[in-house]
């Protein structure tokens, strides 16, 4: 619950929530309760309630006035921009993030919701499940918010009936699977007459779950921090005499004590932090969400928007990025047009440079637009004039969130969520004349765009494309398992194409060996191949070996990012050994072969591959389910 400070007082946790609801769904008058049950009202907020309720006729104090700030939000008694409210109880403190529920209210959503760690999602249990419940909840999963609870309000409108609840939980739990959600919890209430939310109701003895504030008080916090990756971006220096010089700024993500060296970006000089120094004095420690004060025990150049990091634990750099943003603007998005980037504590120049497609929030499908308008969840390429230090978004929303601004007005026109870099294709490559990724190319040969496009063939095969990468040791199953995933797709009428190590070794790569430079080229020649099945539109099932990590990013870096699956059939040598299909293992011991990646030759396992398969654990079809469960699930994306 609590820890003890450095002044020896218990610390109490605090829980940053956002609450979203639909028109009428009860919003403000759940935050009424929670601040008014909790006694966190003043005397004069509680008198000017009733007099404003008294004038509107309304018999009782209506809760929600206690809430709706704006003169707007009580003359249409909705809510229009966001408000924090702030309360505490005996375990906890608490920050609300009150965002309003309407279509055009999308972009106050994402500003409040951006640091909350729980989402409170209502739902009008006369009016069950509605399009813009599913829009918060995919919003609240969008900005890794790890804790969301749906809120069931108003059942003492439906006779506090238990099957009303039971299929709204139904609806909404079968909506939910299709996000990135570990913790979702339903709790049935009236937060007009207080049932559920702080004190238990007497009217629905079926229920046997926490109250609302129960849970708020005992959730877990910080599940959504980074606390492995230290990164610190510096705001200023504080230069107050000759003797002193600190960095002030707060802690990202991660911790750091004095004693540990850290490396400056983009410089990259290496010092030690001296000291930690904070309002109160110094500390032994500092850790995310932390403002401080850091000293060096060197004289080294800091400045505004550097970032300090470990020196073993770098951050992502690159001028180009993957990124999911929402337009806050009423100019729509122009690709090609030059806006600043603010990112932590630095900015940049940068311009969009492509739109992938635009993401239909109510039912989770892609469209292909050409802009982004207000309110608009897109996916985008964007391209920074210095490169930038980042984490994705899903492992550090703190590094891995960045605003767009119009250099020009000065207005925020997107906030955005980094999903990874842009991969760059290899150097020794020239740019495609229909501005498609670089590949390798003869001298004296002009590209000529596809005949028919991509996107058309996956509309006529009614699957996207992929490229699905199996490795793996020898022995490891790859070949098994590839095989029977292929029969799968192509008996559920995906259009498929097989390559395997055997297959290719009699023709297309018959003239290589399996000394590295010719392992190399095995798989970059495989590559090149997978990406024209992939460009026709085949899902391209691929088995090899592949030992080495660079050779298999050569080959992602071919297609699309996300289109390529990496696959690692994962297995002890011993197992391998004992297994032996093809008897390399026997011929390998006997002299007669040498160079077997796993033996006596590196094999360097992926470092995140998308699918692990221990086929020391796992049977075939249990790993051709895994593999086909995937491909589902990110078809739905």
């Amino acid at each position: 619950m609590t820890d003890a400070g450095d002044d020896g007082e218990p610390k109490m946790d605090l829980l940053r929530f956002t609450t979203a609801g639909s028109v009428d769904d009860g919003k403000s008058t759940l935050i009424g309760r929670l601040l008014h049950d909790t006694k966190s009202i003043f005397e004069d907020q509680l008198e000017a309630a009733e007099r404003a309720s008294r004038s509107r006729g309304e018999s009782e104090m209506n809760l929600a006035l206690l809430t709706d700030g704006l003169r707007a939000e009580r003359e249409q008694r909705i809510t229009i921009d966001v408000a924090y409210r702030y309360f505490a109880t005996p375990r906890r403190k608490f920050i609300i993030a009150d965002t309003p529920g309407h279509v055009q209210y999308t972009r106050n959503m994402v500003t409040g919701a951006s640091t909350a760690e729980l989402a409170v999602i209502l739902i009008d249990a006369r009016r069950g499940v509605q399009t813009q419940s599913k829009r918060h909840g995919f919003i609240a999963s969008l900005l890794g918010i790890p804790h969301m609870v749906v809120a069931v309000n108003k059942m003492d409108l439906v006779d506090w009936r238990e099957d009303v609840f039971a299929r709204i939980v139904s609806e909404y739990g079968r909506f939910s699977e299709k996000l990135d959600v570990t913790d979702l919890t339903f709790i049935p209430m009236s937060a007009l007459r207080g049932d559920n939310v702080v004190d238990d109701s007497a009217h629905m003895p079926w229920y046997h779950g926490a109250t609302l504030l129960h849970h708020l008080e005992h959730v877990t916090v910080g599940t959504g921090r980074n606390l492995r990756d230290f990164r610190f971006a510096v705001q200023t220096v504080i230069r107050p005499d000759q003797h002193f010089r600190g960095f002030a700024g707060r802690v990202a993500s991660g911790t750091v004590s004095p004693g540990e060296e850290v490396l400056v970006l983009p410089s990259g000089t290496r010092t030690r932090v001296r000291t930690i120094e904070t309002f109160d004095g110094p500390v032994r420690e500092a850790s995310a969400g932390d403002s401080v004060v850091l000293t060096t025990v060197d004289e080294v150049d800091i400045g505004r928007g550097d970032l300090l990091v470990r020196v073993a634990n770098l951050p992502l750099s690159s001028r180009r990025i993957e990124a999911i943003v929402c337009w806050m603007s009423d100019v729509p998005m122009e690709v090609g047009r030059e806006y600043v980037l603010l990112h932590g504590t630095s900015d940049r120049r940068a311009v969009v440079e492509n739109l992938s497609y635009r993401i239909d929030v109510d039912t989770l499908h892609r469209e292909k637009v050409e802009q982004l308008a207000l309110n608009d969840i897109g996916r985008v390429q964007i391209e920074t004039a210095q490169p930038l230090f980042f984490d994705p978004y899903a492992a550090n929303r703190q590094t891995g969130g960045f605003v767009l601004v119009d250099p020009q007005t000065h207005a925020t026109v997107a906030a955005g969520m980094i999903r990874s870099e842009v991969r760059e294709p290899p150097a020794t490559t020239s740019r495609q004349a229909d501005g498609g990724p670089a590949r390798a190319a003869s001298p004296n040969v002009v590209w000529e765009p596809w005949n028919i496009p991509r996107a058309e063939r996956e509309i006529r095969n009614g699957h996207s494309a992929r490229v699905l990468w199996f490795t793996g040791i020898s022995g490891a199953g790859k070949s098994t398992i590839a095989r029977e995933v292929e029969r799968r797709l192509w008996s559920a009428g995906r259009q498929t194409v097989l390559l395997d190590g055997d297959q290719v070794r009699h023709g297309l790569c018959g003239d290589l060996g399996f000394g590295p430079a010719d392992r190399a080229e095995n798989v970059r020649r495989v590559g090149e191949v997978a990406r024209l099945f992939h460009e026709a539109g085949f899902i391209v099932v691929c088995s090899f070996v592949s030992p080495q990590r660079t050779d298999r990013d050569r080959v992602r870096a071919l297609v699309p990012e996300g289109d390529f699956v990496e696959i690692h059939v994962d297995v002890d040598v011993e197992i391998a050994r004992d297994r032996d299909p093809k008897g390399l293992y026997s011929r390998q011991a006997s002299g007669e072969i040498t160079g077997l990646p796993g033996l006596d030759a590196d094999y360097e396992p992926p470092d995140a591959p998308e699918i692990v398969l221990p086929t020391d654990s796992i049977e075939v079809q249990r790993a051709v389910d895994l593999v086909l469960g995937y491909l589902e699930e990110v078809e739905e994306e």
